[in-house]
């Protein structure tokens, strides 16, 4: 009797806890997605690029002498390429101060004007998607095949020499005359350095506007992400428009100020009508040993660029507001 008892009961054994597969989240997904998403262009960056910088970085250490029966010879100087465009080319540093001070007064201006653009055609009003169409034509004209296109053209030809208005001066230079800004200002007692920027910023208004396309989009998606019921709340509370700018839409699009301002930089400082670009190809190509020099000058060149990246992020980063959002 009891063996057979003992021979119904199951003996338990202790066995290994299966391993559960840890469910992933749908924001460790989406990063998965996002790093094949970059993978083509990182295996471009190792394959490509990284050996190009390696050989340009070893050029500007280098000088290249001639071998008797062709081919070259990399020898060793140190840094004596970059003291020769520092201290030996004063047309270097002149052509490079000139090009900061230019960013310098061109990245307020055209943060400013993109943003102003993108507030008003975030407006409900009739044709707002053809507006916005308008304002970004030329960033495609001012790219690729267009721009080439555009180079040729014979307006493009003439833009250095004065429209003939009969009066025979330039017609940028009429608009400054009609508005008198100079003589505004000096009845202001205003100063004559910020009466040379507002007389630059009537002068390169086109410029301004062909530059400002990118920026505008970008500030049109961040307008667009803020919560109408925050603008309600704000109307109910009898808050104005002017107040509410300050408090509520400045904030919340400070981090796209933050963005276009480094899109600006690079933007500016890469174009190939930059003064200082021009000027290291034409070092390249005309000076003897320009292709040492000039990777000289674009390391110090890109360094330069990077500080000044660097500078305007620290600053603009200390007012920039992040919404938080629950977990």
């Amino acid at each position: 009797m009891n063996a057979e008892a003992n021979k119904s009961k199951k003996v338990k054994v202790n066995s290994a806890p299966k391993k559960r597969r840890r469910a992933v989240s749908l924001d460790k997904k989406k990063a998965r997605t996002g790093y094949w998403f970059v993978l083509p262009f990182i295996i471009g960056l190792l394959i490509v690029y990284l050996p190009m910088i390696f050989q340009s970085i070893n050029y500007s250490f280098h000088e290249l002498r001639n071998i008797q029966g062709g081919g070259v010879e990399l020898i060793p100087v140190g840094f004596a390429n970059y003291q020769e465009a520092l201290f030996s080319d004063a047309e270097y540093v002149q052509t490079l101060t000139s090009g900061i001070r230019q960013i310098l007064f061109d990245i307020p201006a055209i943060v400013i004007f993109s943003l102003f653009m993108a507030i008003l055609l975030n407006q409900d009003m009739a044709g707002r998607g053809l507006f916005r169409a308008i304002f970004f034509i030329p960033v495609i004209i001012s790219t690729g095949l267009m721009s080439d296109i555009d180079a040729q053209n014979i307006l493009q030809q003439t833009s250095g020499q004065s429209i003939d208005t009969g009066t025979g001066t330039n017609s940028v230079a009429q608009i400054v005359n009609v508005m008198d800004v100079e003589r505004l200002f000096a009845n202001m007692k205003v100063g004559s350095g910020l009466v040379e920027y507002v007389v630059q910023l009537v002068n390169d208004i086109f410029d301004i506007v062909n530059r400002s396309g990118v920026q505008m989009l970008i500030f049109l998606a961040g307008l667009q992400s803020i919560s109408p019921a925050i603008y309600e709340s704000c109307q109910i509370d009898g808050a104005t428009g002017w107040e509410t700018f300050w408090k509520i839409t400045f904030p919340m699009i400070s981090p796209m100020i933050l963005v276009n301002a480094i899109y600006t930089i690079i933007d500016a400082l890469t174009r190939t009508d930059n003064p200082v670009m021009q000027y290291i190809e034409n070092v390249y190509t005309s000076v003897s040993g320009g292709n040492v020099l000039s990777s000289a000058m674009s390391w110090m060149y890109f360094l330069l660029v990077m500080v000044i990246i660097a500078v305007v992020a620290a600053v603009i980063s200390a007012y920039v507001f992040y919404q938080r959002r629950d977990a």
